[in-house]
């Protein structure tokens, strides 16, 4: 079995790390490191009290073995799971490009694209780390329900079928179910664009625009994603899967959703900097809406609600006058 390791000790990258170890049949079936930045997490996970600053109240057994240490964490391990925020995936990469195994493969995890580049996950691994095939791996999934063995599919791209389905193999559970896929700009770009319609979805539910609203808003967004995929070489099949309407159709009706629950706040009235401060997890559709507006505007792609996202969190602009522009469009064929 496969050492694998997992570079980022929040919700998502504990109970990623959990999952494998379990797969692959606890600490004797192979080995499986976490490596966090915070020494209180490293210590409570070694000392078998969870991770509870992430994941309060979840039991992890069998544990991973976690370190503060990147050479000790990717020592020997033939896949790498980055579960670190998007806007620090080069930054992280370039921190632990020298102590990975020769051609190890590395599975991004985080949702977004890079700001000022305007480069999808994968694309910065590609030039961070060349040699070292990427993948993505994204769906919907909250880390809670995840960790607590609740059913969770999701997918795993790349563009090697034999080494996605080595990363597949390796953390698959009965629960926890990964599809492989080869489109992976349609899969990492699905979860980028997803996290900004998350917000706009749950401005609609602090507006208390109704059910109605929502659901042209989900559908329309959608259609939005498809666009800019379809502009960049991705598939609409994929768009209509597991990384796309699955990542969105979850994230867009649950509070458990950081993005939701942002906007959900910013529709009942708190500000942008209220919300951030009290919040101790990234919520990625705030950094990431000027990045996709951008990326739309060079391929001349329409995509009204991540514009007006976009306005909101990162121009400023108000709530209501944002919302009556969308309202007041041209009418137009679906």
């Amino acid at each position: 079995m496969k050492k694998l390791a997992v570079i980022g000790g929040g919700a998502w990258g504990t109970a990623l790390a959990t999952l494998a170890c379990k797969a692959a049949g606890g600490t004797e079936g192979g080995e499986t490191a976490l490596w966090a930045r915070n020494a209180d997490v490293v210590a409570d996970i070694n000392a078998g009290r969870g991770n509870p600053r992430y994941l309060p109240d979840i039991d992890l057994t069998p544990a991973p073995k976690a370190t503060a240490d990147l050479r000790d964490a990717v020592a020997g391990a033939e896949i790498v799971l980055l579960v670190t925020p998007a806007q620090a995936l080069r930054d992280v990469t370039r921190a632990l490009v020298s102590h990975l195994e020769p051609g190890a493969a590395l599975v991004v995890c985080a949702k977004g694209v890079e700001q000022g580049s305007l480069k999808p996950m994968t694309m910065v691994l590609a030039e961070e780390a060349p040699g070292h095939p990427a993948l993505i791996l994204s769906g919907p999934t909250f880390a809670r329900e995840a960790a607590l063995g609740l059913p969770t599919a999701f997918v795993v791209a790349g563009k090697d079928r034999a080494i996605v389905d080595a990363v597949c193999t390796r953390i698959a559970l009965p629960t926890f179910r990964p599809y492989a896929s080869d489109d992976v700009t349609a899969v990492e770009m699905g979860g980028a664009v997803k996290n900004v319609l998350a917000i706009a979805c749950g401005i609609v539910s602090g507006r208390e625009l109704g059910e109605n609203a929502k659901a042209a808003l989900i559908t329309r967004g959608l259609a939005e994603a498809g666009r800019l995929i379809a502009a960049l070489g991705g598939r609409m099949e994929t768009v209509h899967g597991l990384s796309g309407m699955g990542d969105l159709v979850l994230t867009a009706g649950s509070l458990q959703s950081r993005n939701m629950s942002l906007g959900f706040a910013l529709g009942q009235g708190k500000t942008l900097e209220q919300i951030l401060g009290a919040r101790r997890a990234v919520t990625e559709g705030v950094w990431t809406a000027s990045a996709i507006i951008d990326m739309a505007r060079e391929y001349g792609v329409d995509m009204p609600i991540c514009a007006a996202v976009n306005d909101i969190v990162t121009e400023g602009k108000d709530i209501d006058r944002v919302i009556g522009g969308l309202l007041s469009r041209p009418l137009t064929e679906e």
